[in-house]
C-alpha cells in the first residue's frame, strides 16, 4: 500500500543528510533505493532531493513510498477476520484456531493470508503480506501484519532484537513445581521425525520459556508464559519436558483430548509502533473453547 510521511526536521536532527535520517528512522537499504527511483520518493520543501542533500531545521522532508508489486499468488477468500486494530501502517489480529498464517501445500485458501487479501481486495487495495510474528495453525491469537515496507522493516528489527513482547496462555496437564519459574533446556529436531522436537543437552540450540501459575483446577494448569528464545515448538516442547504437557497436543500428548487443538493462546503484545514510536499494547482473551476446557461452564475471567 501506498504511503506518505511528512518529518518537520528539529534541532536536534540538524544538520544531517536525508539518507543518515531516514536510516535512523529504520528505512532499510532497499527502502531507500526504491525511492531513489520514484521522481516523487524524497522531496525537501517541497523540491525533489538526493539522499545526500542537506537537512537543516525546519526543513519539511516528504517521503512517498509506492507499492510497486502486490501477493498477487494469494486468492482473497472471506474467512473470520478479528481485527484488533489498524492504522495506516499496521494490522493487528487475533488468529482463530484451525488457520495456517501462509498459504501451502493444501493450504491453498484457508489461511489468515488468503484472509487479509479478501479484506483489502474488498476495499479496492492491493496488498503485499507481510505478517510479522508467527503462530502455528492451531494456536490463536494476536499478529502484526504490516502495511508498508517502512512498518515491516522497522518491525521486523524489532523482532530480531527481541522487542516484541509476546505473552502466551495454556492448558497444561498437571500441577506445575511452582507458582512460577524458568525452564533453561536446549531444543533440538527429534531423530527421525520431520516435524517432533526435543529437549536435547549435547545437541539442541538454547531455549528459554519464563512460566507463571494463573490458577488450577482438577490437575489442569492455566499458566502464562513468556519466551526468551524462539524455537520450534517451544512451549510445547518445555512443558512437556517440564512434566505437564499441553492439552490437545496431538504430538506432545496425544492421549489427553479434552480439547480438539493444542491449547494455546498468544494473549498479549506489547511492542514500539514503526512509524509513530509510541508504545503499543494489545490483550485479547482467552478464546472459548480453552475456557470451556479449564472451567467447564464457558468463559472465565482471564
Amino acid at each position: 500500500m501506498n504511503r506518505t510521511l511528512i518529518y518537520k526536521i528539529e534541532e536536534k536532527d540538524s544538520p544531517c543528510t536525508v539518507e543518515s535520517f531516514l536510516k535512523a528512522r529504520g528505512y532499510s537499504r532497499q527502502i531507500i533505493i526504491q525511492l531513489k527511483k520514484n521522481d516523487d520518493g524524497i522531496t525537501v520543501n517541497g523540491r525533489w532531493a538526493y539522499v545526500k542533500t542537506m537537512l537543516r531545521t525546519g526543513d519539511e522532508l516528504k517521503i512517498f513510498l509506492e507499492e510497486t508489486q502486490s501477493s498477487e499468488h494469494i486468492r482473497p477468500v472471506l474467512l473470520p477476520l478479528a481485527i484488533v486494530w489498524e492504522d495506516e501502517d499496521i494490522l493487528v489480529l487475533n488468529k482463530p484456531a484451525d488457520m495456517p498464517v501462509h498459504p501451502s501445500v493444501n493450504n491453498y485458501d484457508n489461511t489468515l493470508a488468503n484472509a487479509v487479501a479478501h479484506y483489502y481486495r474488498s476495499a479496492g487495495e492491493e496488498f503485499i503480506f507481510r505478517c510479522i510474528n508467527r503462530l502455528d495453525r492451531d494456536t490463536t491469537g494476536l499478529l502484526i501484519v504490516a502495511k508498508n515496507a517502512l512498518s515491516a522493516s522497522v518491525l521486523s528489527s524489532q523482532m530480531k532484537k527481541r522487542q516484541i513482547h509476546r505473552t502466551y496462555l495454556a492448558l497444561c496437564d498437571g500441577i506445575l513445581p511452582s507458582s512460577q519459574g524458568t525452564i533453561d533446556a536446549p531444543i533440538a529436531r527429534k531423530e527421525g521425525s520431520a516435524i517432533e522436537r526435543c529437549v536435547d543437552l549435547e545437541r539442541g540450540e538454547r531455549a528459554v520459556t519464563h512460566y507463571k501459575v494463573l490458577e488450577t483446577r482438577r490437575h489442569v494448569t492455566l499458566a502464562e508464559l513468556h519466551l526468551e528464545t524462539g524455537r520450534t515448538h517451544q512451549i510445547r516442547v518445555h512443558m512437556q519436558y517440564l512434566g505437564s504437557p499441553l492439552l490437545g497436543d496431538y504430538l506432545y500428548h496425544p492421549d489427553f483430548t479434552c480439547i480438539s487443538r493444542v491449547a494455546l493462546h498468544s494473549s498479549a503484545l506489547a511492542f514500539t509502533h514503526p512509524i509513530t514510536r509510541e508504545p503499543m499494547q494489545f490483550r485479547v482473551p482467552l478464546p472459548k473453547d480453552m475456557a470451556e476446557a479449564f472451567y467447564q461452564t464457558g468463559y472465565g475471567s482471564i
